[in-house]
């Protein structure tokens, strides 16, 4: 059990990553009966926007906090190319599959009840620009989100099939979020135990949560007061996320025609509004940035281009267009008169991505302010 334990802990976060899309407060607490597979996690993303995760793989011991682990790392490699959420439960599906059928190190001699048919997964978006959040479950337990005058709601998301046994689409929902509003992920340990019924619990959970402008801290400690039984049986993780918002003076966009010619627009445009925010210092790179990626997208693309600057913890520079082709960055030889130039954006920025959409994609660089 402690060595379990040990194990479980290492792979939990460890402290919380800079974001300021929301505000988070999180509690893991194992089960007396056994170290389980429940998780939790924050993950930044491109575009201010941030990942908010919990998942439970069945069983206790090694084997679920080792597994744990497993899908946990898969989804931050998932994030890091920016899959849409219910791609990445497809993703994580697969994976899971794989992983109940001895694929990919499975240890020869394990345990007969080593599979992890069963395991949930709750994945959610939030943008702080658009206050749009985006959700898709795996069997998990229904989200909570509580407005800020202490109104809650469940979301009526489908709940899709535990992950590993593949086949079934996952299906997403779109919240339109008021800043302040905080949404709740947990496990079925909170709500669910063999003297109490989920609906119960879920009743239980939405008298609690009814309470207007509580800080996440202070909502995680009267939900455990309230819900956590005294010799838990299963393991229970809790995620609680206050939503802000990236107001307008934090952002500005520009609609561009299809014309060479709009490219000097764009460079002065960047840089006039650099100036109006104190970033001056910004200037050179973001001119190169911009010229770059919009010339790209001019050139190369189709559909509307539309520039945006996002003034957050980074300086966020962003071209989206129709075309789902995403640019490839290569060294070019001496003799070529071109392909330099998304080389120098990536070397002059800290980190630079392609983000695809519905209408097509955004490709982004992020410089860190002064």
């Amino acid at each position: 059990h402690h060595t379990a334990l040990t194990l479980q802990r290492s792979l939990l976060p460890r402290g919380r990553p800079e974001q300021s899309a929301v505000e988070v407060a999180h509690r893991y607490l194992p089960a007396q009966a056994g170290v389980g597979g429940d998780w939790f996690d924050v993950i930044p993303l491109s575009g201010a926007r941030v990942a908010l995760v919990v998942g439970d793989v069945v069983g206790h011991g090694l084997h679920a906090a080792a597994t744990m682990g497993r899908l946990r790392t898969a989804v931050h490699n998932f994030c890091a190319l920016d899959l849409p959420p219910d791609e990445l439960l497809t993703h994580l599906d697969d994976l899971a599959g794989r992983l109940d059928r001895g694929e990919g190190g499975a240890v020869e001699g394990g345990p007969a009840d080593s599979g992890i048919v069963g395991a949930t997964c709750l994945y959610a978006v939030y943008d702080p620009v658009s206050r749009r959040c985006t959700l898709t479950r795996a069997g998990h337990p229904l989200p909570a989100v509580v407005r800020p005058d202490g109104t809650v709601e469940f979301v009526d998301l489908p709940a899709g099939a535990p992950l590993g046994l593949g086949g079934m689409p996952f299906e997403t929902v779109e919240l339109e979020l008021a800043e302040g509003s905080q949404l709740v992920l947990y496990t079925d340990g909170l709500v669910e135990d063999r003297l109490r019924d989920i609906d119960a619990g879920l009743d239980r959970l939405r008298a609690v949560l009814a309470v207007p402008e509580r800080a996440p801290e202070e909502t995680c400690e009267a939900v455990l007061d309230a819900l956590l039984p005294a010799r838990p049986t299963d393991d229970v993780a809790l995620l609680v996320a206050r939503t802000h918002v990236l107001g307008p003076d934090r952002v500005a966009q520009w609609d561009l025609p299809s014309d060479p010619a709009v490219v000097s627009r764009a460079r002065t445009a960047a840089t006039e509004q650099l100036t109006a925010w104190g970033l001056d210092d910004l200037a050179f790179t973001t001119e190169l940035v911009v010229s770059e990626l919009v010339t790209n997208a001019i050139r190369h693309a189709h559909g509307p281009v539309q520039l945006r600057l996002l003034r957050d913890r980074a300086l966020i520079c962003e071209v989206s267009d129709g075309s789902g082709t995403s640019p490839r960055l290569r060294r070019a030889r001496n003799e070529d008169e071109g392909g330099r130039g998304l080389f120098l954006a990536a070397r002059l920025t800290e980190r630079w991505g392609t983000r695809y959409t519905p209408e097509g994609k955004v490709i982004w660089t992020e410089q860190p302010l002064p």
